[in-house]
C-alpha cells in the first residue's frame, strides 16, 4: 500500500527526478538545486548525490551528449516505462490509455506529442498533482508507482551495465519509491 502522505512529502524529490530525467538544461544544475529538492536524510539522497557529483565533473555539452547517447541510442535504456515489458503490443496501448486517464482525473492534460509512460512525465505528475483527500488516489497511485517501479528496474539494470551516472539517479528514485510503501503490520506482532 502506498503511503500517500509520504509520497506527498516527496513531491519536490520527484520534481528533481522529472528535471534530471529530461533533456538537460543549464538551470537544473545550479549549485543549490540538490539541497533545495532533496534533504540529506532522504533515502534517495546518497545515490542522487553520486549522480550529482558525477554530472558536475562534465560540461553541459558533455551532459547533453551523454543523455542523448544513453536514452536515445541505447534501446535498453528507454525512458518509456512500459516498453520493455510490452514493446508495441495491445497491452501497452491499454496501459498508456489507463495512465492518460489517471493524469486527466487529477487535472493534468497530456501533451499530444507525449506518451503517458514517459518517466520524466510520470515524475512531473507526482510533483504537480494534488491528490490529498481524493478517494481515488490510493488505487491510482498504486498503479502509477507499480508501472514506474517495474520499468525503472529494467532501466536501472541497463544503466548499471553501461556504467552510466544516470544509474545513480534511477537508483535514488527507486529508493524514494520504497520510502513511500507502507509496511503492513502483522496482527501477531
Amino acid at each position: 500500500m502506498i503511503d500517500l502522505n509520504r509520497l506527498y512529502d516527496e513531491k519536490s524529490v520527484f520534481g528533481f527526478f522529472a528535471h534530471h530525467l529530461s533533456y538537460p538544461e543549464k538551470q537544473i544544475f545550479y549549485p543549490a538545486a540538490l539541497e533545495e529538492s532533496i534533504d540529506s536524510s532522504d533515502p534517495a539522497y546518497p545515490d542522487v548525490k553520486k549522480y550529482w557529483d558525477a554530472m558536475h565533473e562534465l560540461s553541459l555539452d558533455e551532459i547533453r551528449q551523454l543523455y542523448t547517447e544513453t536514452f536515445d541510442f541505447e534501446k535498453q535504456c528507454t525512458l518509456f516505462m512500459t516498453y520493455v515489458k510490452y514493446e508495441d503490443s495491445k497491452e501497452r496501448g491499454q496501459m498508456l490509455a489507463r495512465l492518460k486517464v489517471l493524469y486527466e482525473m487529477f487535472g493534468l492534460l497530456m501533451p499530444d506529442n507525449e506518451l503517458s509512460d514517459f518517466l520524466p512525465l510520470m515524475c512531473e505528475f507526482i510533483y504537480a498533482a494534488d491528490w490529498k483527500g481524493d478517494p481515488r488516489a490510493q488505487q491510482s497511485f498504486s498503479m502509477l508507482l507499480a508501472v514506474m517501479e517495474d520499468g525503472s528496474y529494467h532501466l536501472m539494470k541497463a544503466l548499471e551495465k553501461i556504467e552510466s551516472p544516470y544509474f545513480y539517479l534511477v537508483k535514488g528514485m527507486r529508493e524514494a519509491f520504497k520510502a513511500c510503501i507502507q509496511q503492513e503490520v502483522l496482527a501477531n506482532d
